[in-house]
């Protein structure tokens, strides 16, 4: 008659009930490790790669960023300094608007003016010079006045050949000078317009 099976484990020395014991132990961590730990490792794993993955995007985001806001406030600079440049040397004579600063601020300056006479335009290798013959009249500080508000415009304006009247003195006992000129302006010339857009004048 076969032995029970726990007659039989009891049957077994002390060191190899320990040593089946241990082994049973060892058999039970090793599944529980590939069931569960591996499987948690691998996971933690994946996890911090995603993670890696997603800090470098964000930081090539925080670049590009970056590198947008430089590229869009320099734009803003050269588009300011573009306008600013036109003000300053328009590509058109701009006449009337040119005279019309010249009786403003004649004006402001308390001047009488006695003469605006435009002159034809003189070709230099770079630009087109835009003179205006003026006369005005005023006292000395009116005068000094006209020609610092002049100097302020935002065109660039120069003047040339000043020529004093004789000073006359009014019923005031004011003297008052009569002040002739030769106020002139500036343009870019159409060939560096159309250096400047190499599509101006292209036909359609």
């Amino acid at each position: 008659m076969a032995g029970k099976p726990d007659s039989a484990f009891a049957n077994i020395p002390f060191i190899g009930r320990v040593a089946i014991g241990g082994v049973i132990l060892l058999v039970v961590g090793l599944l529980y490790y590939f069931v569960f730990h591996a499987d948690l490792d691998e996971s933690i794993e994946n996890a911090e790669l995603q993670h890696t993955q997603l800090q470098n995007q964000l930081t090539e985001a925080e670049q590009r960023q970056q590198e947008y806001l430089r590229l869009t406030q320099e734009l803003a600079a050269r588009e300011a300094l573009d306008r600013q440049n036109k003000r300053i040397l328009p590509t058109d004579a701009e006449i009337p608007a040119f005279l019309q600063d010249l009786n403003r601020v004649a004006e402001l300056s308390g001047l009488e003016m006695r003469l605006v006479e435009p002159r034809p335009e003189e070709p230099e290798q770079l630009y087109m010079r835009i003179p205006v013959a003026i006369a005005v009249s005023g006292k000395f500080h009116q005068i000094s006045k006209f020609f610092y508000n002049v100097s302020r415009l935002e065109r660039a304006i120069s003047m040339e050949n000043l020529s004093l009247a004789d000073p006359q003195v009014n019923d005031a006992e004011e003297v008052i000078l009569t002040v002739s000129a030769l106020a002139t302006t500036y343009r870019r010339p159409e060939a560096a317009t159309a250096a400047a857009d190499p599509n101006a004048g292209a036909v359609q």
